[in-house]
């Protein structure tokens, strides 16, 4: 039998494979399953095996919550939920220092509360925070750095995608991880306005209210706008509320919840704004579909190479060489959160997760670290991936909004990987901050 690699173990030649593959532009989840394919060939294991672990590692209650939330978020953006959140915040806080940014962070993180995935939100939002923080003097790179960041904390702040997928591979409480996160999400946000005074707005440049979403009364007081703008914003701004609140009453679970998001955007949307029609479902249904099965492609491919780790011993062999490393806990921290880093800069969050996961968690029990936390950690340093060339997908999906070259929307999100580094350490460092809403029973 041919060895690609002679005198390697099978399951050492699939991961070498697996990166070879991914140099030569095959897509993550081919990739995947290839390497994974050939390495059962090689340890004698028949093919038609493969079928019966795809169907297994997809058919998994809770990554129900994956296509739901996808199609929640991309409904709420058709339907112009979006526009009227962006123009209640834009009323709220659109006159404090910083202006558009302010708001544009803002919507990011409570569209993270809607949405669950990053690269989502910034097609969502992104066209209309760019255009306000434009009017405002910003530099167009750094507006869409701004959103590519802000959208990138969706797979932190819950409802997560990412935090679904943890939970389901870590084996932890997906309730527990969507709490543990709020604080961290909202303490990253706040890092990102650090960046705003160095951003040099241009002078005379700000925007009015009507240039950025039209509405009704413009020349009202503002109180009287703040309060017709929630007025027409209300069900959007409940939409966070539904889900948790749901959630961390014990209504619905968080694969339920997404559910219910996806009934709640269609009932808002059809009763009550009164914008939904045949052709706007359709393309949602359609777009959500694609990016669905974009993700759950390559948790199915996952499955295999997950199979071929398990039976190789990979995770008993590479968590024990981790383990060897150091006897400081914070060194063998340090080299996993490199390692996240590394890999988010070539893959997608769901494909390092189901890769470095199984091999993480065994050192995590080992340490007596907690898993909550430790996924909450996983979450940002994944959420950076987003914004990080060459595979940072946030960037390019900012770049089509904008029309910019990716290098130029690259650069502009350069101060936010800065902060957002400094914000991964502090949580790190600082395990009370993702755990202090859990209580002392956790």
């Amino acid at each position: 039998m041919y060895d690609l690699i002679p005198g390697l173990p099978a399951g050492t030649e699939m991961v070498i494979l697996f990166f070879i593959l991914l140099a030569l532009r095959v897509p993550v989840a081919f990739s995947l399953g290839l390497s994974a394919i050939y390495a059962m060939w090689q340890i004698g294991f028949g093919l038609e095996l493969a079928g019966d672990l795809i169907a297994t590692g997809i058919t998994k209650f809770s990554l129900l919550a994956i296509p739901f939330f996808i199609l929640a978020g991309t409904l709420m953006g058709s339907l112009g939920i979006a526009e009227r959140m962006i123009r209640f915040f834009r009323v709220l806080i659109g006159g404090t220092p910083g202006g558009m940014g302010v708001v544009g962070t803002t919507v990011c993180l409570f569209w993270g509360a809607v949405s669950g995935s990053g690269p989502a939100s910034v097609a969502a939002i992104g066209p209309m925070i760019i255009k306000g923080m434009e009017e405002d003097g910003y530099p167009k790179p750094y507006a869409a750095g701004l959103v590519c960041t802000g959208a990138a904390l969706s797979i932190v702040i819950p409802p997560s995608i990412g935090l679904v997928i943890y939970g389901v591979i870590a084996e932890t409480s997906i309730s527990h991880l969507f709490l543990a996160a709020i604080l961290p999400g909202l303490f990253m946000g706040a890092m990102m306005l650090l960046t705003l005074p160095f951003a040099k707005p241009k002078a005379g440049h700000a925007a009015s209210l009507e240039k950025l979403s039209p509405m009704p009364h413009a020349e009202k007081s503002y109180g009287a706008r703040l309060w017709l703008s929630f007025k027409e914003s209300f069900w959007g701004l409940m939409t966070p509320v539904v889900i948790l609140g749901g959630i961390y009453s014990g209504i619905f679970t968080p694969t339920e919840a997404a559910l219910v998001a996806t009934v709640y955007a269609l009932l808002v949307g059809g009763l009550i704004y009164r914008t939904l029609t045949l052709d706007g479902l359709y393309h949602s249904l359609s777009n959500a579909a694609a990016s669905s099965a974009t993700v759950m492609l390559v948790v199915a491919y996952a499955s295999l190479f997950g199979w071929v780790v398990t039976v190789e011993d990979l995770v008993g062999s590479y968590s024990g060489a981790l383990l060897g490393l150091s006897g400081n806990e914070g060194v063998i921290l340090l080299v996993i959160m490199l390692i996240l880093l590394i890999a988010g800069m070539f893959m997608d969050a769901v494909t390092v997760m189901f890769i470095c996961l199984p091999i993480f968690m065994p050192v995590v029990r080992e340490l007596g670290w907690d898993p909550v936390w430790f996924g909450v950690l996983v979450m940002v340093n994944l959420a950076i991936g987003l914004i990080t060339p060459p595979v940072g997908i946030n960037l390019y999906v900012a770049a089509n909004v904008t029309r910019l070259p990716i290098e130029r929307v690259a650069r502009g999100a350069l101060p936010f990987l800065l902060v957002c580094v400094i914000g991964l350490a502090v949580i790190g460092l600082v395990p009370q901050l993702s755990l202090a809403l859990l209580g002392p029973a956790n």
